[in-house]
């Protein structure tokens, strides 16, 4: 078994990361290394400003403020009552401020940092963990992930602090479930894309060449962070988490299957606590 585990190691994990610790200090070593490195900071500064952005506009009723200045002053005479009215609708109506929620959050994490790249850095997202050629290669490590994470997931979603959390979009009858539950997955679902294009694809593969393979535990305390206010078993697992998808992307430079593997668990999660109430 130990020689199992170490083989599994050295195939997925040890070369490659051997791999990137060699560019890291090739990088570092060469005439382009030794002088001022302007792409870590502004790498870091914008995760900085994205999140807190998303922090401060995660619900409509938030920019209020901002929003009656900029229709006041771009607009006709009743352009602020209008807009106030109008996110104040929004932020009353469950559904509506959740999809705000997820937009905010694909804006913060994937339009802003991808502007970021292709402007500033003029570099291309594929080099940023959205690569998808040969992104199916390591399938069996995130298989292995889902039979991990599948009975932890039913098992944690039969706890209150679980079933009070999830989903974030609360449904109340078999109807309610049927009309919109299709709705806010897929919502959801863009939110995670962008989740983790931010932070194993942005912050790691934007820092690994001045960190290295240490890049993944510079984004694993933002992304620990996030998850505050949410059960404590999560934002623990979260650590977890983290440095797992952090190496995955890392090895394979494409955040495409930790996407989809965050996605199932999510999905997972909402659907369990669903069944569990009896509306699934």
């Amino acid at each position: 078994m130990t020689k199992l585990l170490l083989h599994v190691w050295q195939t997925w994990f040890g070369e490659p990361l051997r791999r990137v610790e060699a560019e890291s200090l090739a990088y570092r070593l060469s005439d382009e290394g030794r002088k001022l490195d302007w792409k870590t900071p502004a790498v870091l500064l914008t995760a900085a400003i994205c999140l807190t952005l998303q922090q401060y506009t995660a619900n409509p009723t938030q920019v209020l403020g901002a929003a009656r200045f900029v229709a006041s002053t771009f607009g006709g005479p009743n352009s602020a009552a209008e807009v106030e009215i109008l996110l104040c609708k929004w932020g009353r109506d469950q559904f509506a401020g959740r999809l705000w929620w997820a937009g905010v959050s694909v804006l913060t994490y994937a339009i802003i940092p991808l502007l970021v790249l292709r402007l500033v850095f003029r570099a291309r997202p594929a080099d940023y963990g959205l690569k998808v050629r040969g992104v199916l290669n390591a399938w069996p490590l995130y298989v292995l992930f889902v039979l991990v994470m599948a009975p932890l997931v039913w098992v944690c979603s039969a706890e209150e602090r679980f079933q009070q959390t999830y989903p974030f979009l609360r449904f109340w009858s078999p109807e309610h479930v049927r009309e919109d539950l299709w709705k806010w997955e897929l919502a959801y679902a863009a939110q995670f894309v962008s989740l983790e294009f931010f932070f194993r694809g942005f912050i790691i593969h934007g820092t690994k060449h001045r960190f290295g393979m240490y890049a993944v535990f510079v984004s694993v305390v933002p992304y620990v962070l996030i998850h505050f206010g949410k059960p404590m078993p999560e934002a623990t697992a979260s650590i977890i988490a983290g440095v797992v998808l952090g190496f995955m992307s890392l090895v394979t430079r494409s955040v495409w299957l930790g996407a989809a593997l965050h996605i199932g668990v999510a999905w997972g999660m909402d659907c369990a606590c669903l069944m569990r109430r009896g509306l699934l």
